[in-house]
């Protein structure tokens, strides 16, 4: 039977290499469930043992069940008639089975009915359910809305509403973006007043472009504090589905269309604040936004791996002059780039999470106080600063890196299939339509840029390249790979000195060109460690050294040109006064 699980031996040689001790230890405080949950691991091979079983349970349903409906998903649609929202009904299947097989609360605690899985380990399965269908892992792939409320919400408050999450008996979504507040959310105007005789919030306004936006269950940021303009007057609410949040409509899209976009109305719905008021924007939906593009760089691998997968397909099987057209060499190096950037994405995905999962963890533990009774606990502690400041500037160069690379191999892949792959007889041209959104949702990639560029120009991602280059040059890798990866940082160091002795506007112009010089950089050495395990893996990282790492010295040589033109010669460039 098919599975998307080991049938992808990139997926599972990262399982069987990566040294996630610590991470494990930490999520599961030093198993101290093992012998009062009969499903909670009693140590680190138990833990891994079972992620594997749910991954492999989670791979058989996407590929044998969620796959097969995509094409009629996409057909079919969401559909929307006298205010009412209805899935298609392959997506009503798929989350009927992924609620039967307990999938629904993937990250949540075991006492709400969860599974307590990492975030590295709901990065893989968000990954597989994307490359089966990617509009459903905008549901599955919600479930950041559950941690979000477990994260920050009141006790009574998550007992009530987390365990419906995690039996998959309600979705969530949420409601951040309105009409006149797009990516500036501190524009955000929704409005959010306590009814002292009733003793509940009502929120009244309108918000656009909502994912899931027909969810039983909505995250609203809404402005709580009507003197005060800006991110500090916004607080975060949660609200049921009822008569007072009203589905305007739903938008037609280019594509996952089986994940309905709604407008939504609400007129003094009743709500809950969630954590404290004034911190909705800067603190809960931060945190919120950040595991949701994490989720969305995991999507951008599924699609690309389930393009990746038709091309070799087709590549294989189709022949042309007496041979396959896999044995041309324009072919073979469309395969191999392809092949090679979902690779590095999925790595360079993969280390975000543990890296989230890390932070999270000795965060949680630390308030809590258990985190110095753990086992290295308290070296443990010395490393929650990195952890976190990691976490912070990987989370948008994931998100950036691994869209822009799965729009890149929709497209390459049905350049490989050619004619065929405009057709819809082949899942390629939905691939593609549903690639495009995910360099635009949870932040475009020129915001996911900004986010990261601070992290680029104060050496925290040069230092982080520095500890890698230490780590496997004590491993033995081999010195021309390390000598070319240092190279190709003192390219990005000698781009970023003259950025930051330039003006602001010339910083924000160069800001693309500096994150991706970093990214290209910080991903070489990530392929270092998988290169000493195989020849394939090998290859793979030598061909990146040779193929990728000469656009570094572009980028740098693009910053270091100083051109302005963008800036002070835009009405002769495009020719208007």
């Amino acid at each position: 039977m098919a599975n998307f699980f080991t049938d992808n031996q990139d997926i599972v040689d990262f399982l069987d290499h990566a040294d996630l001790r610590d991470l494990v230890m930490l999520q599961e405080r030093a198993y101290a469930e093992a012998d009062t949950c009969g499903y909670a691991p009693a140590d680190y091979d138990d833990a891994m043992d079972n992620y594997r079983r749910v991954l492999e349970m989670l791979g058989e349903l996407a590929a044998e069940a969620i796959a097969p409906c995509a094409a009629d998903v996409d057909k079919e649609e969401a559909s929307f008639e006298d205010g009412k929202v209805t899935y298609a009904a392959g997506t009503r299947q798929a989350l009927d089975l992924l609620g039967k097989a307990d999938l629904m609360g993937f990250t949540l605690p075991r006492k709400y009915g969860g599974l307590n899985m990492p975030v590295t380990i709901y990065a893989i399965a968000i990954e597989m359910v994307s490359r089966a269908d990617a509009s459903l892992m905008n549901l599955f792939g919600l479930q950041d809305i559950a941690e979000t409320i477990n994260n920050f919400a009141e006790d009574e408050v998550k007992a009530d509403f987390l365990p419906r999450f995690s039996s998959g008996k309600v979705t969530g979504a949420m409601a951040l973006t309105e009409p006149d507040a797009g990516s500036d959310l501190t524009n955000v105007q929704l409005r959010a007043a306590y009814d002292e005789g009733e003793d509940i919030w009502r929120l009244s306004g309108v918000k656009r472009f909502i994912t899931n936006g027909c969810a039983d269950i909505l995250l609203v940021l809404a402005r709580s504090e009507p003197d005060m303009a800006g991110a500090r007057g916004l607080s975060l609410f949660l609200c049921e589905s009822g008569p007072e949040i009203r589905v305007r409509r739903i938008e037609e899209k280019l594509g996952i269309h089986g994940s309905p976009t709604c407008e939504l109305e609400f007129s003094d719905a009743p709500a809950l604040l969630i954590g404290k008021r004034k911190r909705g924007l800067s603190t809960y939906v931060m945190s919120l936004m950040n595991g949701a593009r994490l989720g969305v760089a995991a999507q951008g691998i599924g699609i690309a791996q389930a393009a990746l997968s038709v091309a070799l397909d087709y590549a294989a099987e189709r022949e042309q002059f007496g041979q396959s057209i896999r044995q041309f060499p324009a072919v073979r190096q469309m395969l191999g780039e392809m092949h090679m950037k979902v690779e590095t994405s999925r790595l360079l995905t993969y280390q975000t999470a543990i890296a989230v999962d890390m932070a999270h963890n000795l965060e949680r533990l630390q308030k809590s106080g258990e985190l110095k009774d753990l086992p290295g606990g308290e070296k443990l502690a010395h490393d929650l600063r990195r952890w976190r400041t990691l976490a912070r500037a990987l989370t948008p160069i994931a998100k950036y890196y691994a869209t822009e690379m799965c729009n890149e191999v929709a497209s390459t892949a049905i350049q490989v299939l050619a004619g065929s792959g405009y057709m819809k007889d082949y899942e390629l041209e939905r691939l593609y339509r549903d690639a495009r959104i995910t360099t635009i949702y949870e932040g475009t990639t020129q915001i996911q840029h900004n986010a990261a560029i601070g992290y680029v120009l104060n050496g925290t991602l040069e230092g982080e390249c520095q500890r890698l280059h230490d780590h496997l040059s004590g491993l033995g890798l081999d010195p021309a790979m390390l000598e070319a990866l240092a190279e190709a940082r003192q390219w990005v160091l000698e781009a970023v000195q003259y950025a930051n002795e330039q003006d602001s506007d010339f910083r924000d112009q160069e800001t693309g060109r500096l994150v991706e010089a970093a990214t290209l950089v910080y991903n070489g050495y990530l392929l270092g460690e998988p290169a000493m395990r195989s020849a394939h893996r090998r290859a793979l990282a030598e061909n990146y050294i040779d193929e990728v790492l000469p656009q570094v010295r572009m980028r740098r040589d693009q910053v270091l040109s100083g051109n302005r033109t963008y800036l002070d010669r835009m009405p002769e460039l495009l020719g208007y006064e």
